[in-house]
């Protein structure tokens, strides 16, 4: 059997520069392809991992923590999974041949019943390879009588604060909390007749600086230099008319007027509406040849409906970019010859990477498929084009885009793998590199700031793992309880697999928490934003649930959780429609977390519930849990969690519990216990009533 240890980054290209014939196979018999889900899960963050132990991060000597994470992209290693219609005894002859072959190398421990699943699950192939994660039927929600029900992602934090609720509750028929905080289409309609004048050329190109140094930095929508030089000129010629330039400048007045703004407007509505509502008038009519200038129209809109918490919005004009650039062939190459102009010619490129990014992240904030197969893409990755002077004045790092474009596939597999109904046969692994120093975060003691755009690509990078890990966590979660009510501590174990998933889940969201703390305390954190405030939500989420894991975190969790809460509240009170949505989930969820420590301490229940100390309901938990609640308590080296600038996503990878997880073979990771991702809709982890989805 190959050993996982062997497939780093300059290994795996000589395996596959072998012929076939010749490459080494690795021998998979009878493993359960529903344990195979979890592996999925792993492979899209554990392989993140893997030049981390064995390159060790670039680290210094005298430095034993560096803040680096990686980012991955895929690679072709074919790793066949054998799962055939075989009869009983045949399986069983299948498993006593694979034994015999490991009888030379360390023998691991493998409970019987975990053997006998497996023979089981390779008898019903269609059964075992569904996704135990996600139920058979799609959830929907109808918010009216008349209108169609609308499909509600499994991938959702909405969705999964849901799940933690109907766990805290015990009720399994508890209503999802429908989405009614954004500008609905009457008001911007209503806006869009009503005329937008121009601003001072002065005033119009100090919004344009305020939307390239806020928005421009973390996403390339348009050329920097070109854009100015067309603004000025529009000015000196009085071009005012232009439906394709009057829309792409008042997108970016609308970006300029939300990411400037620092308190909430007399009219009640988001700064910038106006402009923007008159954009979305000038481009109701679809061309039939678009060109590169639409696209980045749509680019600009896309993103400024996040503000209004429009992202089904969002998510539907960047489809119709996507369906735009594939018309005009920008995810092919073109040479010098069609396009002699350098920087056209990158424009170009990047743009085609920005609509990619739009759609992998967009869809992965809703659970929904990517618009797109990787295979389809046929143009190179960005590049700095000569001279350098020439590209820094119109473009961003191209080491940061790279990398956004890498994290932006990951996400897409994440979605794909973790949570699509798609019975997968194979699995995949990610090779990965180091980011550039420039792109790393800077402790605080070093006295260095962050540029925005660097803690954008940490946060992302961080919600991936949250997203991936979460199921986990929860599910451990659950498991712990069940114990602890049969009062005996009985009944299957957390496999140290599982919690080293939901670790990771944890780690993220700490360091997800501490970076728009620091921003919010800086004054950084933009008032009418969206995307702080969703990693905001999703990460005291998963702070409360580790405040239930450990005793010996929960007072500090629940703090986190608290001043998370506060956040949400406030910026809801400033009139942000997404952080009002998320306020009221986390309200939502506070009321469930009382009846949870109801439950779990009888004696609170004559007082006043909310008076019960944040730690107790831990304490149970870690009383049937003992040997869990030590992992989470015990299992961070010392030098890590006391590092300068605090523990980082990418230290949780320099765990021992996760190296050791990485150096186990295939086989050994799919040793997640099946219960933990069991296809039984009694106990499987989201498997909900789905009538209970619709109103």
């Amino acid at each position: 059997m190959v050993d996982k240890r062997a497939l780093s980054s300059d290994v795996s290209e000589n395996l596959s520069s072998l012929p076939s014939a010749k490459r080494p196979r690795k021998k998979v018999a009878c493993v359960a392809p529903h344990s195979q889900i979890p592996l999925e899960m792993l492979l899209i963050l554990g392989t993140v991992v893997k030049d981390a132990i064995y390159k060790k991060l670039n680290v210094r000597e005298n430095s034993p923590v560096q803040n680096t994470y990686r980012v991955g992209s895929k690679t072709n290693v074919n790793i066949k999974h054998v799962i055939g219609r075989l009869r009983y005894v045949d399986q069983l002859v299948a498993e006593n041949e694979r034994l015999k072959g490991r009888s030379d190398s360390p023998v691991r421990d493998v409970p019987l019943d975990v053997d006998r699943r497996r023979v089981e699950d390779a008898a019903d192939p269609d059964r075992s390879r569904r996704n135990p994660i996600v139920g058979e039927q799609a959830w929907s929600q109808r918010h009216d009588h008349i209108g169609a029900p609308i499909y509600l992602g499994e991938a959702a934090c909405t969705a999964f604060a849901t799940r933690l609720r109907r766990f805290l509750t015990s009720n399994a028929a508890a209503a999802h909390i429908p989405r009614t905080q954004y500008m609905s289409e009457e008001a911007l309609s209503e806006l869009s007749k009503y005329d937008v004048r121009w601003p001072s050329l002065t005033h119009a190109a100090l919004l344009l600086k305020v939307a390239f140094h806020q928005a421009g930095r973390v996403y390339h929508m348009m050329c920097r230099d070109s854009t100015f030089e067309a603004l000025k000129d529009t000015y000196e010629t009085r071009n005012f008319d232009s439906p394709v330039n009057k829309c792409k400048f008042f997108s970016l007045f609308a970006l300029g007027e939300i990411y400037s703004t620092r308190s909430f407007s007399s009219t009640a509505q988001a700064p910038g509406v106006n402009y923007y509502a008159k954009s979305l008038a000038l481009i109701q009519i679809l061309p039939e040849r678009p060109t590169v200038t639409h696209i980045e129209n749509l680019l600009l809109l896309s993103l400024f409906s996040y503000s209004l918490n429009r992202r089904h919005h969002a998510f539907l004009v960047i489809g119709s970019a996507m369906r735009h650039a594939l018309v005009i062939g920008m995810n092919h190459n073109i040479g010098p010859s069609q396009i002699v102009d350098p920087v056209a010619r990158e424009h170009r490129v990047q743009i085609w990477w920005t609509i990619y990014i739009f759609d992998r992240m967009w869809g992965s904030k809703m659970g929904i498929p990517n618009s797109i197969l990787d295979e389809d893409i046929h143009v190179d990755m960005p590049t700095t084009i000569s001279p350098k002077e020439l590209h820094d004045a119109q473009f961003p790092d191209t080491e940061y885009a790279t990398a956004s474009v890498d994290l932006a596939k990951i996400a897409g597999e994440a979605i794909t793998k973790t949570y699509s109904r798609k019975k997968y046969k194979e699995t995949f692994l990610q090779r990965v590199k180091t980011l550039p120093e420039h792109l790393r975060l800077h402790s605080e003691e070093s006295g260095l700031i962050n540029p925005k755009y660097i803690v954008s690509l940490h946060l992302s990078f961080n919600q991936i793992v949250i997203l991936t890990t979460r199921p986990m966590l929860l599910r451990v979660l659950i498991q712990m309880s069940s114990r602890t009510l049969d009062r005996k501590g009985s009944g299957d174990g957390v496999s140290q697999a599982a919690l080293t998933l939901a670790e990771a889940c944890i780690h993220a969201s700490k360091h997800t928490h501490s970076l728009i703390i620091h921003q919010w305390t800086g004054g950084a954190l933009p008032i009418f934003g969206y995307f702080n405030f969703q990693y905001l939500f999703s990460s005291a989420m998963v702070l409360l649930m580790s405040s239930l894991i450990s005793p010996d975190t929960a007072t500090a969790d629940m703090e986190a959780f608290e001043i998370a809460s506060q956040i949400l509240r406030c910026m809801a009170g400033d009139g942000n429609l997404t952080a009002a949505e998320f306020s009221k989930n986390l309200e939502e969820v506070k009321l469930s977390l009382e009846v949870y420590r109801a439950s779990r301490n009888p004696d609170s229940n004559s007082g006043n519930p909310s008076r019960v100390r944040l730690a107790d309901s831990a304490v149970p938990l870690a009383a049937a849990n003992a040997d869990v609640s030590t992992t989470f308590a015990s299992g961070m080296n010392t030098s890590l969690r006391n590092a300068p600038g605090g523990f980082t996503t990418e230290m949780a990878f320099l765990e021992p519990t996760m190296q050791s997880f990485l150096a186990q073979s295939d086989f050994d990771l799919g040793l997640l216990n099946p219960p933990e991702f069991s296809g039984d809709a009694s106990s499987a982890l989201y498997f909900w009533n789905t009538p209970q989805w619709t109103k």
